[in-house]
């Protein structure tokens, strides 16, 4: 699959990506992507998060895949029985384990009370050695929970503009690789959505 054959979501976690954070810059480097715009960055509801990520879909004329960050691959978790049938792939980028006191004093609970389960699409899940909100091994926990590939990307923070990921090229070039082993499906006796190596 390349970016052309998908509608390719962003989904930002807390507070948004800011114009310098590596997801805005490739939602507007790829022509296919467009950001699930959220009513409410700074205090998050959850089942509003999971609504909006559920429409942007709904809205989705080709196959999707998701490209989220932070708060953003929970949201997936807890929508992921609404989206399953147009998603065809997530990219999860530097998951919320163990939330910040700013996390838990304006974020909804309910966010950190997912229990972890397999998606059904294929996923990648990519960890931090040195993440504040997730160490590396929280991280591989929660890759073998939802069937995803795990990438360690070693000692680069949450993968956020204040790590110092703005363009960000090595999770581009993954994130094509991880395209490339995606297919769309013709029909109900296809095979499955995603070709290993």
């Amino acid at each position: 699959m390349r970016t052309s054959d998908a509608d390719i979501l962003i989904l930002p976690g807390w507070t948004g990506s800011g114009p310098d954070h590596w997801q805005t810059r490739w939602e507007n480097k790829l022509t296919t992507a467009r950001r699930v715009a959220q009513h409410d960055w700074e205090k998050p509801v959850l089942n509003a998060w999971v609504a909006r990520l559920a429409e942007a879909v709904e809205e989705a004329t080709r196959p999707v895949v998701l490209v989220a960050h932070s708060l953003g691959i929970n949201t997936v978790l807890a929508g992921c029985d609404l989206i399953d049938e147009k998603v065809v792939g997530a990219y999860l980028v530097a998951p919320v384990a163990t939330p910040s006191d700013g996390l838990r004093a304006d974020v909804d609970p309910a966010f950190f009370e997912i229990p972890p389960r397999a998606l059904p699409f294929p996923s990648v899940l990519i960890g931090s050695a040195s993440d504040p909100l997730c160490t590396v091994e929280q991280a591989e926990q929660m890759a073998a929970a939802f069937g995803s590939e795990f990438v360690n990307a070693g000692d680069v923070g949450h993968m956020n503009t204040a790590s110092g990921h703005g363009p960000w090229p090595d999770g581009l070039l993954r994130f094509g690789k991880f395209l490339s082993k995606l297919t769309i499906e013709p029909g109900p006796t296809a095979e499955p959505p995603y070709a290993k190596p």
